[in-house]
């Protein structure tokens, strides 16, 4: 990866979160890495913060790079891939789309030859602590490896099929919102049983580090570490099952349901 140049095509949320995780793993200098975006004002923060390069030309970073990162909206998608499917096919640069809802299929129908691989991080990206969901088409394949590596310095990746990729997006790209709105939750009831709201909302983050740290690092299920608080007759299990009894779970299952669909219903 150290010889080779990135663009990333829209610097949006994801695209400067991508930015900037590259940047901040140390896997690429600042002047690998060139970032697009249609208004240059809007993207002039990541040079002045981090380095890269920017530019409103697309062809011309594109031309200079061996890896193109997508990272636009799906309503702009199509239209934005025609106008680089050119240099593209001329250069055989491998393309990762991160655009939700667009499939390979669809990229492969604009692109003809090119390598294609289909990646949903999510905005933690930027301190590499995203969950990316990779799928590759046949020519993607062969470029498994340096894409595994960059993603993985980026946080954790995991190869999945493509017709799993919608519940990845809902799980791992829009989860973020949901465990923020846990912890945003969290720290209101902290401020109600007294805490200030600065207080409230450093315990409310550091118990889903913790919480996070135990699964991940113990290989453990979530229920064991429960157990290991739920005392009888104690305030734990009191709490809790007051929030089961109000939804808590049920939500948190039907907000991801319901996400799903609407994912379905887009791709459809």
């Amino acid at each position: 990866m150290n010889s080779k140049n990135i663009t990333i095509i829209g610097g949006g949320n994801l695209g400067s979160s991508i930015a900037k995780g590259l940047v901040q793993s140390g896997l690429l200098k600042p002047e690998q890495i060139t970032v697009t975006n249609l208004e240059l004002h809007l993207i002039q923060h990541l040079k002045d913060e981090i380095g890269v390069n920017i530019t409103t030309n697309n062809l011309e970073a594109i031309n200079n790079s061996q890896i193109v990162i997508v990272a636009v909206k799906p309503t702009v998608a199509r239209t934005l891939l025609n106008d680089i499917k050119e240099p593209l096919q001329k250069g055989k640069q491998v393309l990762i789309s991160v655009i939700s809802g667009i499939k390979i299929q669809d990229l492969e129908d604009i692109l003809t030859d090119v390598p294609v691989i289909r990646a949903m991080p999510n905005t933690a990206i930027a301190i590499q602590e995203s969950m990316t969901a990779l799928s590759f088409n046949e020519k993607g394949l062969e470029h498994k490896d340096e894409v595994v590596e960059i993603f993985d310095q980026l946080g954790a990746t995991m190869i999945i099929p493509e017709s799993q990729m919608p519940a990845a997006t809902v799980l791992a790209s829009c989860g973020i919102a949901f465990a923020l709105r846990f912890m945003r939750a969290a720290s209101q009831g902290g401020i109600e049983i007294g805490l200030s709201s600065k207080q409230s909302l450093e315990v409310a983050a550091q118990i889903m580090k913790g919480a996070s740290k135990l699964i991940i690092e113990n290989g453990t299920h979530p229920e064991p570490e429960i157990d290991k608080v739920t005392t009888p007759l104690g305030v734990t299990i009191k709490s809790l099952n007051k929030m089961e009894h109000e939804g808590f779970s049920s939500s948190l299952v039907q907000g991801v349901v319901s996400g799903h669909k609407k994912i379905l219903e887009t791709e459809s």
